[in-house]
C-alpha cells in the first residue's frame, strides 16, 4: 500500500530569511575602516578611564629672580616636618623675635668714637719724635704737645743755617794757631739747636789738608749749656781756635751738619 504523499509547502516559505541559518554566517560582512596612512600622526596609548591624573607642580614666583627648575611648593610647616628639624631650631636665632631688627644706641657709638680718638692720642704721643720730624705733621703735634705738656723734640734742618760772616787770622804769639770768628742765622720756620759746623782748610791746588767738627760745647764754651735754642731768624756769633795743618793753607771751607 503507497503511503501518501505529504503536503506541499508554499513557496514562501523557502524565500522567508530564517534566523541563525547558514544564509546568515554566509552575509558578506560590511566593510571595515581601512587604516590611517603612514603619515598620519602616530597612535597614542589611551590611558585607562578610571586612573587618576597625576598632580601638576606649580612653579613657585620669587621677586626679581627666575628659577631655573620648577620645584612643587612646600609650607614651612611640612618642610621642617620632611627634614625632621623643628621649625624653631630650622629658623636662625635672630629671626625668632617676629622680624624686628635690633637698633644699637647711640651712647654705643660715642664710646666707640672716643675710644678709637683715645687710641689716635696715644700712637701720636708715642711717635712724636717721629712725627714731629716731618714739616707737614709738626704743627698738629706741636699744637697737641702745647695742650698736653709733653716734650717735643727741636726742629733739626742744618740746611735752613746760614753763614753771614766769617773770618780767620793767626793767633798772635802762637805758632800754627788759627782763630775763626763767624755769625750764623737760623732760617727754619722753628726753632732749632745750636748747629755741628765742619771747618776745612785747603791748599792753593784745592787740595784739602785739614779738616775738623765743632759742636756748640767747642764754639761757645761754658755757655752752651744755658744757650737754649736758636729761634727762627735769629742769628748768633760763634768763636774757636784751631790748629793749622801746614802754612801753605789758603782757603777754609764752613759746612753746617
Amino acid at each position: 500500500m503507497s503511503e501518501p504523499n505529504p503536503p506541499r509547502r508554499p513557496l514562501a516559505t523557502f524565500l522567508r530569511p530564517h534566523a541563525g541559518s547558514q544564509a546568515d554566517t554566509d552575509a558578506t560582512p560590511l566593510a571595515e575602516p581601512s587604516a590611517p596612512p603612514a603619515s598620519a600622526a602616530p597612535d597614542i596609548e589611551d590611558s585607562p578611564a578610571d586612573a587618576a591624573p597625576e598632580p601638576v607642580a606649580e612653579p613657585v614666583a620669587i621677586a626679581g629672580e627666575v628659577p631655573s627648575q620648577v620645584e612643587p611648593t612646600m609650607s614651612e610647616p611640612v618642610r621642617a616636618a620632611a627634614s625632621g628639624t623643628p621649625r624653631a631650631q630650622a629658623e636662625p636665632v635672630f629671626l625668632r623675635g617676629g622680624g624686628h631688627r635690633l637698633r644699637t644706641p647711640r651712647w654705643q657709638w660715642a664710646i666707640v668714637a672716643a675710644l678709637s680718638l683715645l687710641l689716635l692720642l696715644q700712637i701720636a704721643l708715642a711717635d712724636r719724635a717721629r712725627l714731629a720730624a716731618e714739616a707737614s705733621t709738626r704743627p698738629w703735634v706741636a699744637g697737641l704737645c702745647s695742650v698736653l705738656r709733653c716734650d717735643l723734640p727741636a726742629w733739626r734742618e742744618p740746611a735752613a743755617f746760614s753763614m753771614i760772616s766769617r773770618d780767620v787770622r793767626p793767633v798772635p804769639q802762637q805758632a800754627g794757631a788759627l782763630q775763626v770768628q763767624a755769625s750764623i742765622r737760623n732760617d727754619a720756620q722753628w726753632a732749632q739747636d745750636w748747629p755741628v759746623l765742619r771747618l776745612s782748610l785747603s791748599d792753593a791746588d784745592g787740595r784739602v789738608i785739614g779738616s775738623g767738627v765743632f759742636d756748640a760745647s767747642d764754639y761757645l764754651g761754658a755757655g752752651a749749656e744755658t744757650a737754649g735754642l736758636l729761634e727762627p731768624g735769629q742769628s748768633a756769633q760763634i768763636a774757636f781756635q784751631v790748629r793749622e795743618p801746614a802754612a801753605s793753607t789758603v782757603a777754609f771751607n764752613f759746612e753746617f751738619l
